[in-house]
Order: structure tokens, then sequence, then C-alpha cells
């Protein structure tokens, strides 16, 4: 592992949790417990940290998932809830800030409240900088952001002021954007932000994705060179 080339902002989209359960005859729901496994979701975030790695996110819930079973929703957003419990408790100590990337009129209210105290609460730190699509879509976010501009008034619309309408206002630009499971697709993850993001898929289910797997996408993103169209 070099030194140098670090990708600032990774973005991790959790692929093949349900098919990692159903491969091992458990109920869907199994893999987003894996998945969700605090150690698991630690190691991972100890390695981007420890390799310079400022912005890790992570897609948990998106727009679509809505038409998923209710019992699986309830699953995915009672184990974000627990998540979130855990990293409040540590963020201090390891000066991690987190936020919400999403619409927020659509999730349960006391989820809601615990993601507003945590952004709250971490809001003044900037050691490891930790993001949760919830009810994220690319699409989505964009027409939100169109509309926000104009019930503001906003007459001119530029790259720069566009981007300042976004979920990820203040965040930099995704260098890296990894999709485990095999699937090669975005399936919308940030379409505005991601047009010189490299891409990495990982053919492991998410609920094998480790640290080891994390530095491998890293090793192969330092392999490559990055133009942004010119020379």
């Amino acid at each position: 592992m070099k030194a140098e080339n670090i990708p600032t902002h990774i973005v991790l989209i959790p692929d093949g949790n349900r098919r990692w359960a159903k491969e091992k005859g458990l109920f869907v729901t199994a893999g987003h417990y894996k998945s969700a496994e605090y150690d698991s979701v630690k190691s991972i975030l100890s390695e981007a940290k420890s390799l310079g790695i400022r912005y890790i996110t992570f897609w948990g819930f998106s727009t679509e998932n809505w038409s998923r079973d209710e019992k699986e929703i309830k699953a995915i957003f009672e184990l974000v809830s627990g998540l979130l419990d855990k990293l409040e408790d540590e963020a201090t100590e390891k000066k991690v800030r987190f936020r919400h990337l999403g619409r927020k009129d659509r999730l349960p209210r006391e989820l809601l409240d615990k993601i507003n105290r945590v952004e709250e609460k971490t809001s003044g730190y900037n050691d490891l900088n930790v993001q949760v699509c919830l009810d994220y879509g690319g699409r989505d976010e964009i027409i939100r952001a169109v509309n926000k501009m104009i019930s503001n008034g906003v007459k001119k619309v530029d790259e720069k002021n566009f981007s300042e309408y976004l979920d990820t206002k203040d965040i930099p630009d995704p260098d890296l954007i990894i999709r485990t499971s095999g699937e090669k697709r975005l399936s919308g993850m940030m379409p505005f932000q991601s047009v010189y993001s490299e891409l990495y898929f990982s053919d492991c289910y998410f609920p094998d994705f480790d640290s080891l797997e994390l530095k491998k996408a890293v090793e192969d993103y330092q392999k490559r060179q990055r133009r942004f169209g010119g020379n």
C-alpha cells in the first residue's frame, strides 16, 4: 500500500445482503444483521481512517427500497438506529462526524430524531466523516435541489451554486465508489457528484466485505491515472 494517492472520499454501495442470506438458507434479514455488526463496521471505519481516507459514505436505504417487505424495512431502520447508538458513544473519542444524506420526510420519527441528535453532537469533529444515505436516490436528490433553488428564487444556476443545494454540500465529490456482490452499476448513487469517480466492483457480498477488501479497492485505485478530461 502506497502512502500517496489515497482517495479523500469513498462511497460504499453495500449490495448482496439478501443473496448472502439466501445462499446460507437464512431469512433475508440475516444478511442485514451480519452487515450491521458494529465490529465489522468499526473495522472498515478504522481501516479507512488509518489509510488517510477522510470521508466514507454508506448507502443504507434507497428511495426504491420502500417497495420491500415491511418487516425487512423495519429491520433495516432498527439496525441503523443501533449503529447510531454505538457511533454516538465513540464519536467523541474518535472525532467522527456523522451526516445523513437523503430525504427526511419519510423516515420514522424516532430514527430521524436520533439522526438529528448525532449530527448535531458530532458537527465539530473532522478526523473522519461518516455519511449514511437513507431514503436516498440520485434523481430524487437532484429534484429536491432544483425545487429548493426555485423556492429560494435562484435565477441563474451554475455547477457551484447547484452543489450548494445537494445533500452533499461541503462534502467533496467521491474519488472512489465501491459496489459489492459483483453487480456493475451505480443505481443512481450521486449522479451529479460521481462524474469523475473511479469505480470498483467487488465480487464478495457485503456481509463478507471487510477491511482487507477495502484495502484491495484502494490499492486498485492507486494504479489508476485520473485526468478529469485533460491530458
